[in-house]
């Protein structure tokens, strides 16, 4: 099992949006986000952790202006959260190892796929392609992501 967990030197790594987002729990603004129109094959990591927490193929356009997910990969590795910010009760995702705000989910998924949507900032993801997935140490999440083709 890999060793996933928040380095100085990670945090160190981050641009100041991603500080911004994992960090300090901002979001990106919407349409924005480098994942949003992504359909390449792979699995979503936790930008600053490395853990995997999304597989690409429970992607899906929710048209919410985020990339959004139907389930983690890991369920471990995602924490759910109580947020009471902005006025409203939401559940806060944030990546169980790292501790890095990843965004928010609920309950208007499609319904004949768990009727979830985890709506997730680009910004706090690394996507690893299908192709790298091996020789990054993600070999083990293969048979979870559809090859496309």
């Amino acid at each position: 099992m890999a060793d996933y967990r928040k380095t100085s030197d990670a945090i160190a790594a981050l641009s100041p949006e991603q500080y911004h987002i994992t960090q300090e729990s901002g979001t990106e603004r919407p349409g924005t986000g480098q994942y949003l129109y992504n359909k390449e094959p792979g699995i979503y990591v936790d930008i600053v952790s490395g853990e995997p927490l999304f597989a690409s193929s429970d992607k899906y356009e929710s048209g919410c202006g985020w990339p959004s997910f139907t389930k983690p990969i890991e369920p471990a590795n995602v924490a759910e959260l109580r947020d009471a910010s902005l006025g409203m009760v939401r559940t806060e995702v944030r990546s169980a190892h790292g501790d890095s705000h990843l965004g928010h989910v609920f309950d208007d998924g499609p319904r004949d796929r768990g009727g979830l949507r985890y709506c997730i900032n680009s910004a706090s993801l690394r996507f690893v392609h299908r192709d790298d997935m091996e020789a990054q140490g993600y070999g083990a999440y293969l048979p979870q992501v559809e090859e496309v083709g």
